[in-house]
């Protein structure tokens, strides 16, 4: 039967059908050919480029197979990582994933016989966690890539740091405490008795300043904070005006959003904690801490590590005077700003 001409139905069913993805039975991975039916593939078996190629494998069966099958791991692997990452998935899925690809190579060419020998095979030598469930095999990639190793040790080391130093901080709120208490058992009980006034005695006048309670009072109605912090506006959606301009917070308004006083202008913005990010300033400049164990603390700017993205601080202020933060993350603390 000859070939169907070009622009007919069947050569257009035929263009079609090429396309896609065969049955696995009727492919030659030696001779990467794709049969369309039984017949064809008898027919490809029985050919001379088929049977040169028999020739070329049962010279070195083990290396062609080795070669197959380390091909397939690394097209299932790169698959997994790219699209999955480190999540934890169902084997067959990822399999299915990598079968559509035409070009891919099959599992019969390899020296696996079914995926479930290969899932424990990447469970042996340590690629994958796998685990086995009433829907199936299951992998997580294990990720071991030198940069995410490195991200993944310093997220550590600074979870455990925040967490040394907030343990530290328990112990000495706990210390005060015992402290205060030792102090009230020896404080004798204080006897309150009925006050009495002699005849003669002059009444008791008492004098009340009330400029420091205005005073307070006025900073509260006007949202003035005598330790704000300076931040600066990275958000372009009010304009290129306001972008990348610096500020100071004048008042935190709920738990995003706070009123923000620009140094240049003097205008007041409403902006969402997502539009601003906090300053860095000069060496030796103080700072306020605003996230970990000493959040609210005043400190010192010792030294700046620029390819790391942190700092290292000094407490200023207060019981923890002195002590030195290694390690602190730039977005956890922020300028002081000092009103001129």
């Amino acid at each position: 039967m000859g070939k169907a001409e070009k622009g007919t139905p069947k050569w257009i069913a035929n263009r079609a059908k090429a396309k896609g993805l065969q049955k696995l039975r009727w492919y030659c991975q030696m001779c990467q050919k794709q049969c369309r039916d039984e017949n064809g593939f008898k027919c490809h078996t029985s050919s001379e480029t088929h049977q040169r190629q028999l020739l070329l494998f049962a010279e070195n069966a083990n290396e062609y197979l080795d070669s197959f099958s380390k091909e397939f791991e690394e097209g299932y692997l790169e698959l997994l990582r790219r699209q999955f990452g480190t999540k934890r998935v169902n084997a067959n899925n990822v399999y299915q994933e990598y079968i559509a690809f035409k070009e891919h190579l099959h599992m019969n060419a390899t020296q696996w016989e079914t995926l479930t020998e290969f899932v424990k095979y990447l469970g042996r030598e340590g690629k994958c966690t796998v685990d086995e469930t009433e829907k199936g095999w299951f992998v997580t990639y294990i990720d071991r890539d030198p940069e995410t190793l490195a991200r993944q040790e310093a997220l550590a080391k600074k979870e455990k740091m925040d967490k040394d130093d907030q343990e530290r901080m328990l112990e000495f709120i706990e210390r005060q405490v015992e402290k205060a208490k030792e102090q009230a058992r020896d404080t004798p009980a204080v006897e309150y008795t009925e006050l009495r006034r002699d005849d003669g005695e002059e009444p008791i006048k008492l004098g009340l300043s009330l400029a420091a309670k205005e005073a307070g009072l006025q900073a509260a109605q006007t949202g003035e904070e005598p330790a704000g912090i300076v931040v600066k506006v990275i958000t372009k959606d009010l304009g290129s005006k306001y972008f990348k301009q610096k500020g100071y917070i004048q008042e935190v308004l709920d738990k995003y959003r706070a009123l923000v006083r620009l140094l240049d202008s003097g205008q007041k913005l409403k902006l969402d904690q997502q539009h601003l990010e906090t300053v860095v300033p000069a060496v030796g400049r103080k700072v306020k801490i605003v996230n970990g164990a000493y959040r609210g603390s005043l400190a010192k700017l010792d030294a700046i590590k620029e390819s790391k993205f942190c700092a290292t601080l000094t407490i200023a202020e207060g019981p923890l005077k002195g002590r030195q933060l290694t390690a602190v993350a730039y977005e956890d603390f922020s300028k002081l700003y000092v009103d001129s």
